[in-house]
């Protein structure tokens, strides 16, 4: 579904990923992991086209998406979370669903509001609630829905467990797993690699802008690096 062939990208003259090679299948989740600064949300951003590109190729079904405006991507099934910023606090729940849904003229609403909130049956007890007034958890819930209001074919998530505790942390996950079923797949930034090794299929290890390893979620070596990931130190 997607793959990115030896991807250079960044910001300006800076370049913050060198020839990252990556690839996510049909109802699969990847896992992308590594410490603070590795790249991770440059990578993210490089396939949602808000970054620039120095060498390389992005495919997205079959088609080279490069160069595509980011607003295109949208349309073709890319879906983009970002870890900041990813919803309107004074709008309500049903206000940012909508909005979520800007870009598709083809389906009903409120239609897909009722299957998100089966989906998310928080939200829907939530519905006319402002979003400032949501729990961490709660937020990212809706973070995540909104993203799925477009009806993507891949959603991208960065570090969506960011700053909820355990069992809210626990939750989400249990979500992602939820989404797969339906179809999607899932394209997941995440500096827990505990929390990454929980729902992946497969894991890609991202260090000083380079892809370090691609691991199976069981494999011993991404167990013995995990430690090193949750303390932020880049793996030797």
């Amino acid at each position: 579904m997607l793959e990115t062939r030896r991807l250079t990208a960044g910001y300006g003259k800076l370049r913050v990923i060198e020839e990252v090679t990556i690839r996510v299948g049909e109802k699969e989740i990847v896992s992308i992991v590594g410490p603070n600064g590795a790249g991770k949300t440059t990578l993210l951003n490089s396939i949602m086209g808000l970054a620039d590109i120095h060498g390389g190729v992005i495919l997205f079904d079959n088609m080279d998406i490069t160069n595509l405006k980011t607003e295109k991507r949208v349309t073709i099934g890319l879906s983009y979370s970002p870890q900041m910023n990813n919803v309107f606090p004074n709008m309500t729940v049903l206000e940012n669903l909508a909005l979520g849904a800007f870009t598709r003229r083809d389906i009903d609403v409120k239609a897909e509001i009722k299957e998100i909130f089966q989906l998310f049956p928080e939200l829907a007890n939530r519905a006319h609630s402002k979003a400032r007034n949501l729990s961490g958890g709660e937020r990212q819930m809706l973070a995540i829905a909104r993203a799925l209001m477009s009806r993507p074919k891949l959603l991208l998530l960065d570090e969506p467990t960011t700053g909820l505790s355990p069992k809210a942390s626990g939750a989400l996950l249990s979500k992602l797993l939820e989404i797969k079923k339906t179809g999607v797949s899932i394209l997941l930034v995440e500096q827990n690699v505990d929390y990454a090794m929980r729902v992946a299929d497969r894991i890609y290890h991202l260090a000083s802008g380079r892809v370090a390893g691609e691991y199976l979620p069981d494999s011993p070596e991404i167990k013995v690096l995990t430690g090193r990931f949750l303390t932020g130190r880049v793996p030797s």
